[in-house]
């Protein structure tokens, strides 16, 4: 193989990269200024609170209760070896709130809504329903991006909030059942270790995850292809993209929060 043939695939592999980048940047900037500027859609930001929101609720919920279970656990396991098996409250708390809470909401959300999103605009593109609703004279940003941008930057902390809860009930149930634990101790050890630091860093997180989720499923919508293919590829690549974007500003946020 040509070395020169090989560095120009790469070289425009990167470039198509980088002008993604661009381009969502530039929706993401343009999606955030519509929510602030009239005309307002109030029914279909109540939908998309009710699609984001209340009906995440259920698999935010098991998703949490068992990682709760799942790292009491593993704890009390890994504790066990160097006599330190007191500490499972503490670690289930911190773990919970500053990592795996807002994580895993994050990622079903990316799981669930964002390909729900993605999947439904780029099959009204398909339809032609868009292009309705520009000859109706409405913005598709504002009828379409918008409501549900500010929905899941509402929704997804309250969800990541309660994830949090419900992993260290979670934690709860199986340490004071199952490996022995004090109830009261337990609680008050929780109560006792955590700071406001680390709910509010959960929360900040969860408003960052839910603004990524909803715009990359609108982006990949609005920029889907025709048929049917598009819109599998709209719906694979936002999920894809969401769910990599999430690491990621985990990744910054828990620096920003937890280096200084």
């Amino acid at each position: 193989m040509n070395p020169l043939n090989l560095l120009g695939g790469l070289g425009r592999a990167v470039l198509a990269l980088f002008a993604t980048f661009g381009k969502v940047a530039l929706f993401s900037v343009d999606a955030i200024s519509h929510i602030f500027r009239p005309p307002y859609y109030p029914r279909e930001f109540l939908v998309a609170l009710m699609n984001i929101g209340w009906l995440s609720l259920p698999v935010v919920g098991m998703t949490a209760i068992f990682t709760g279970g799942a790292l009491a656990l593993q704890i009390y396991a890994g504790g066990a070896r160097f006599n330190a098996e007191a500490v499972v409250p503490q670690i289930v708390a911190i773990g919970m709130v500053r990592e795996l809470g807002p994580v895993l909401v994050g990622l079903m959300i990316a799981a669930r809504v964002t390909s729900s999103i993605a999947a439904e605009i780029a099959t009204m593109k398909v339809t032609e329903q868009i292009d309705a609703l520009v000859t109706l004279s409405t913005h598709p940003m504002k009828y379409l991006t918008a409501p549900r941008v500010l929905a899941a930057l509402i929704t997804v902390p309250l969800l990541v909030g309660i994830g949090d809860i419900i992993g260290i009930a979670g934690g709860y149930v199986v340490a004071t059942q199952n490996l022995g634990f004090n109830p009261a101790n337990y609680l008050s050890n929780t109560v006792n270790f955590l700071e406001m630091r680390d709910i509010v860093s959960s929360l900040v997180k969860g408003a960052a995850f839910g603004l990524i989720a909803a715009i990359m499923g609108c982006y990949y919508g609005m920029d889907s292809g025709r048929g049917a293919q598009g819109v599998g590829r709209a719906t694979k690549s936002s999920v894809e993209s969401a769910a990599i974007m999430i690491l990621a500003a985990n990744f910054i946020l828990t620096g920003v929060f937890f280096s200084l």
